[in-house]
């Protein structure tokens, strides 16, 4: 109720990516705080099947496809072919 949102939740986002994906296997949708690949990346690998990018896209109109870039730029530096091979890598 607080109107919070943005990079000010993503920590807490990404933590519940992670808590969820580990009690179950439907798909999860990571959203808030995206503004460049790495944290859309931080989302996918916590166990996100896709992510959303909202305030981002209206501050920079070509965020989603920088993003996209940002994750192709990463998969081609660690040899890896398909992203699903990310979701849920995080071994803790």
């Amino acid at each position: 109720m607080g109107g919070l949102s943005g990079p000010a939740v993503k920590p807490i986002i990404v933590r519940m990516i992670y808590q969820t994906a580990q009690v179950t296997s439907i798909p999860i949708i990571g959203c808030g705080g995206i503004m460049n690949g790495k944290d859309a990346l931080e989302m996918i690998i916590a166990g996100a099947s896709a992510v959303q990018i909202g305030t981002g896209s209206f501050i920079q109109p070509t965020m989603m496809i920088d993003v996209l870039s940002d994750i192709n730029d990463y998969m081609e530096r660690h040899d890896i072919e398909n992203i699903n091979d990310l979701v849920g890598s995080i071994q803790l």
